[in-house]
């Protein structure tokens, strides 16, 4: 008799679960072996077709301490070796060749590594003098890949290319608790053994434990866990060669060929910005809702993956007016980063990164119109409306947004800021998530829902970008205080505008109009004096409360959507568009540095 895991809609209740202070490893390698054994008898009960959540394996986590007679301290354990049980027969089913091995640089020997790094990471083959060494070897004997890394954007980089299907990974609980979150949620089967310690340095681990899930080899299991993985994959396959080509054949230039006239030239750096980075969230909206409604196969297997090219072309079309509409956003806002490197204006001029966004514009349009006969004529017609609609909504949201930029009253009210978010963000996942919906069908039933959750998703995700502004993060905000040094009228400003009086209102006003009479010119100055005011106006901790707000009404609506796995589609999107950095925001009394915020380099060197 199985246990059927809760709804996600019963999840969504509960507050996201912080088990930071519970990462204490059992101290004796009996308690370990209990607590693996446990969870191996635990899981046996479970329903394992169903994805596994961080909450749900929380709460999993908690009910084997307890019925163990066992303290909370070890919940990370406990979470770690319920996860590992779950997706044991996964993992074991997938091909050595198909695996990834994890480890972190702190199992190295403590007295000075020996070994060199060359394009594939450490060369221990040559030292030997370690357990990284020992891992390492016995793997690629096996046929893994091996990555010495701490990094979970790197990881999911890589599985997202294709490349791997299945993780084994070595970590201390610091490390396994923030990987839990990106794994989980992208479906990804894996099993890791903890670190006995946290300290980074002449720390250990059950080697043996380490072994035998190496080693792990069965037949496929009966249940596949459902994934997005295959759906994440062909999004991102979309805007790569030599899929891109041939969804979207280029007209001046064959491929192999080098651009040598201007018009290749300019065909060329439409096509390269839009293969440039980024999640690729909306084609993977308009992909996923097509496959809920077809019910939901993609999600089971790779195999079960029916994308017909007209799907494909709706998705990618849905990327090419985003990219566009990055271009301008840039240009207008003169930004200097985007996907780790210079602005496309910053490049090569304003001139053609405006013909660019308008190529790119043109080019989404053709490949939906010229799919009508395959989608059918009515559902052609309807897709352009809502993409026309989405972009007049774009239009009015960014217009509204520079002329507040270029006016000298800079009052702002949160509501205000929120107008044009609906308008400046909800459109394009409207119309990704409208695109795949009426790709599958008639989507009479399904307008109203999706204006709304879109409306809530769209508004959230904009905050948690103001957030970023902060932050920094690997893709775009490379700097700190972007927004503020720009004059965007952001909800951050809204709330710090209203929850300030007097002089502390005055002299943000006034740091506003300093900025924009000097120009674009990044002064630290002035992002520190700004930063200082949003802390006391707790503009962050109101923004927070705002995204679990806008959150907590887009999960409502979910809870009301048919079929399930529609449903189940909006609750990932909710997670996945809404992942929030984990990045801390300074707190006034420590010193401010632009350029020390931290970069995720070495996602470029893992990538290469």
């Amino acid at each position: 008799m199985s246990i059927a895991l809760e709804t996600p809609s019963a999840e969504k209740k509960d507050k996201k679960p912080n088990s930071a202070h519970l990462k204490t490893v059992p101290e004796t390698r009996e308690l370990r072996d209990q607590i693996r054994d446990a969870a191996q008898a635990f899981v046996k009960t479970i329903d394992r077709s169903k994805p596994l959540t961080k909450p749900l394996l929380q709460r999993m986590g908690e009910d084997l301490l307890n019925n163990m007679g066992q303290s909370e301290q070890y919940l990370g354990f406990a979470m770690v070796a319920v996860s590992n049980e779950f997706w044991r027969d996964q993992v074991s089913a997938i091909d050595f060749s198909r695996r990834l091995l994890l480890l972190p640089h702190c199992l190295k020997n403590a007295e000075g590594c020996p070994a060199d790094y060359d394009e594939f990471g450490l060369d221990c083959r040559k030292c030997g003098a370690c357990e990284v060494a020992d891992f390492k070897t016995k793997a690629e004997d096996l046929g893994y890949k091996v990555l010495v890394s701490e990094g979970t954007p790197i990881v999911l980089k890589i599985i997202v290319s294709g490349h791997i299907d299945a993780i084994v990974g070595v970590a201390c609980l610091n490390v396994l608790e923030k990987a839990f979150d990106k794994i989980l949620l992208a479906g990804i089967p894996c099993v890791a053994a903890p670190l006995l310690s946290s300290n980074c340095r002449s720390t250990s681990v059950d080697n043996d434990w380490v072994a035998e899930l190496i080693d792990l080899k069965t037949a496929p299991p009966e249940a596949q866990t459902k994934t997005y993985v295959h759906l994440m994959r062909a999004a991102h396959g979309l805007c790569e060669e030599p899929e891109l080509s041939r969804l979207a054949p280029k007209a001046r230039v064959k491929p192999g060929q080098a651009a040598t006239d201007p018009l290749a030239q300019h065909e060329a750096i439409a096509y390269d910005w839009l293969a440039q980075g980024g999640k690729r969230s909306r084609p993977l909206i308009t992909l996923a809702a097509y496959d809920a409604l077809k019910g939901a196969k993609g999600t089971k297997s790779a195999d079960g993956l029916d994308l017909p090219d007209h799907v494909k072309r709706a998705a990618l079309a849905i990327e090419a007016f985003h990219k566009a509409s990055l271009v301008h956003d840039d240009i207008e806002d003169d930004d200097t980063f985007r996907y780790g490197r210079e602005t496309l204006h910053r490049q090569f001029g304003v001139g053609v990164a405006i013909n660019v966004g308008d190529y790119l514009i043109g080019l989404g349009y053709r490949l939906v119109s010229r799919d009508r006969k395959a989608m059918g004529s009515d559902a052609a017609a309807d897709i352009l409306d809502k993409l026309a609609d989405a972009h007049l909504k774009l239009s009015e949201g960014q217009g509204a947004e520079l002329l507040w930029r270029d006016a000298k009253d800079k009052s702002l009210t949160p509501l205000d800021a929120l107008k044009i978010y609906a308008l400046k963000t909800s459109p394009a996942f409207e119309a990704a998530l409208y695109s795949g919906i009426r790709l599958a069908g008639p989507a009479e039933q399904y307008e109203k829902m999706v204006i709304e959750f879109s409306r809530h998703l769209g508004v959230a995700f904009q905050i948690l970008n103001d957030l970023k502004d902060w932050q920094g993060d690997a893709d775009n905000k490379l700097v700190a205080g972007q927004d503020v040094l720009a004059g965007r009228p952001t909800l951050l400003l809204a709330l710090a505008l209203e929850g300030l009086q007097g002089k502390d209102r005055q002299d943000l006003l006034g740091l506003l109009h300093q900025e924009h009479a000097a120009g674009s010119e990044l002064d630290s100055n002035v992002v520190e004096q700004v930063r200082r005011l949003f802390h006391r106006a707790k503009v962050f901790e109101k923004a927070e409360k705002l995204i679990d707000k806008s959150r907590a009404r887009a999960e409502a609506i979910a809870d009301e959507a048919d079929p399930i796995e529609l449903r189940e589609l909006l609750y990932y999107l909710v997670d996945t568009v809404l992942e929030k950095n984990t990045a801390p925001i300074e707190p006034p009394s420590l010193p401010f540095s632009i350029g020390s915020l931290p970069l995720v380099s070495a996602v470029a060197a893992a990538g290469s």
